[in-house]
């Protein structure tokens, strides 16, 4: 017995984490990643919609805004919703500035044109026979938008996750939104994924750096294989 407690010691004390500290990171970047993401979808998808079965005058130019912002520099997002939420800024009354809320604010911004862009992508790749079908057997415009929808389902639920796969994987507005900050007892308040790794690495802690990362990948490569299932078994979203 104690020949096998030997032999675990080194193993303890080559891997020195902190388990309450690395699960209330994820649960941070989980909740603000989820969140945002959420209000994103709820936002974005019936904007996608209207601009997909509307036709009106600068749809184009609408159409390049919503693709520009699916790169938009996240630091610029970031300094943006910093000073909106800031004391001088026009939310500094609610007093929201280093919370998660800033931080769910500033991943809604980045992830919404990339959920709009995909959804507007699978929505308009819907084949025109088939609203003409929907329209010939007497569907109303409702009915029309409904089938185009379950169609363009597979496009829109990948715009969802490749919405969160920009959430999760953010690293640069959330810094700035969140401050990056700990408890007193090593509990994470605005602490993400993202960020943790950035301090760790800094500061020497390649194990919970590491860490960390795989977790991040993790988060990650479920996204894109869904994202992959979803593509290819989509079958009529082309």
């Amino acid at each position: 017995m104690g020949a096998v407690t030997g032999s675990l010691l080194p193993l303890a004390l080559e891997f020195p984490f902190e388990w309450h500290y690395i699960r209330s990171i994820i649960r941070v970047s989980l909740h603000v990643s989820l969140v945002a993401v959420t209000l994103s979808t709820l936002c974005s998808i019936p904007v996608a919609l209207l601009i997909g079965f509307k036709e009106f005058r600068g749809k184009t130019l609408v159409t390049s805004l919503i693709n520009t912002g699916m790169g938009f520099p996240s630091v610029v997002v970031g300094l943006v919703v910093l000073f909106a939420v800031s004391n001088e800024g026009p939310l500094g009354t609610f007093d929201l500035v280093f919370t998660p809320e800033a931080m769910i604010m500033s991943q809604f911004v980045l992830a919404a044109p990339v959920i709009t862009g995909v959804t507007l992508a699978a929505v308009s790749s819907v084949d025109q026979n088939v609203r003409d079908a929907a329209f010939a057997m007497g569907g109303t415009r409702i009915d029309v938008a409904l089938v185009t929808i379950k169609e363009a389902r597979y496009g829109i639920a990948t715009a969802v996750l490749a919405g969160f796969g920009r959430a999760i994987s953010e690293v640069g507005s959330v810094l700035i939104v969140g401050g990056n900050i700990t408890g007193p007892e090593g509990i994470s308040q605005t602490r993400t994924l993202t960020t943790a790794i950035q301090l760790e690495a800094r500061q020497g802690r390649f194990q919970t750096a590491m860490l960390l990362g795989a977790v991040l990948v993790v988060l990650v490569l479920l996204v894109n294989a869904l994202v992959i299932r979803l593509g290819n078994g989509g079958g009529r979203y082309r």
